[in-house]
């Protein structure tokens, strides 16, 4: 768990960022974290392209969706997402909600999305759908009402995962030391399942990870060991995306010759 309140934003921050840079989200997605310090309250950037969010960005609201502290700041409609999510389920630290294109089609499909290699089984045991079109009728595909938010939490039930219906995918982590850290690992994985799922199928077949072995899978891949070397792995590829790489390499003390 973060240290403090600045470092948790900050991680959200970098979340953010790394999702972006990874392709799970462009212009729209967002990212949010249980607050470190109360669990009535969530943290989430205001309303600002992923890939350009700060840890000023980000603001604390409550499990309504509303400011728990005042802010100038324009919010994301699909807060609820969270909000919902946060108030229905209490191990849930972190979530993501996102449209990746290869995660989408199985949204648009109605396709069941299921684990067929190793790291795709951090989706869990199964990843459920939701439509609004079944409760709410024709909308916008945005979930922005309560009604709708606590429909999407329900869906999701005991699961880490949820598609929506022609929308996108919303993901969920639960880990309390490594917060976000499970949250992107299961969204940037199950995505990488989704296109070895479509490409198996265009193959010819899909064969998908046992009960067991999924079990089994997800275990080894949530230990702090793997979580803690793919965000290394990630937040690398960030920082010379944006630049830092270089610079971090410049102020490291030369190394003596022996």
């Amino acid at each position: 768990m973060p240290d403090s309140l600045a470092a948790a934003r900050e991680e959200v921050a970098v979340a953010n960022r790394i999702l972006a840079n990874e392709g799970l989200l462009d212009a729209f997605g967002h990212v949010s974290m249980r607050h470190p310090g109360d669990p009535g309250r969530f943290l989430i950037s205001r309303h600002r392209a992923p890939e350009l969010v700060q840890a000023a960005d980000i603001v604390e609201l409550d499990l309504a969706g509303e400011p728990a502290v005042p802010t100038p700041f324009r919010l994301y409609g699909e807060r609820i997402i969270h909000a919902a999510i946060y108030a229905a389920r209490a191990d849930v630290m972190a979530i993501c909600h996102h449209h990746a294109p290869s995660v989408l089609a199985y949204a648009i499909a109605r396709a069941e999305l299921v684990p067929v290699y190793h790291l795709g089984a951090l989706m869990g045991p199964k990843v459920p759908y939701w439509d609004s079109r079944d409760e709410f009728g024709d909308t916008a595909l945005v979930v922005v009402t309560p009604e709708e938010g606590a429909s999407l939490a329900k869906a999701l039930g005991p699961y880490w995962m949820i598609l929506m219906g022609r929308h996108g995918a919303t993901v969920a982590g639960a880990s309390l030391r490594e917060m976000l850290r499970e949250m992107v690992f299961r969204t940037i994985f199950s995505a990488r399942n989704a296109e070895l799922q479509t490409q198996a199928r265009l193959l010819g077949a899909v064969n998908r990870l046992s009960p067991a072995e999924a079990v089994k899978a997800a275990a080894h891949n949530l230990r702090p060991a793997p979580m803690e070397r793919a965000w290394d792995y990630w937040v690398m590829r960030l920082a010379k995306k944006e630049g830092r790489g270089a610079a971090a390499k410049a102020k490291r003390p030369a190394k003596r010759r022996a």
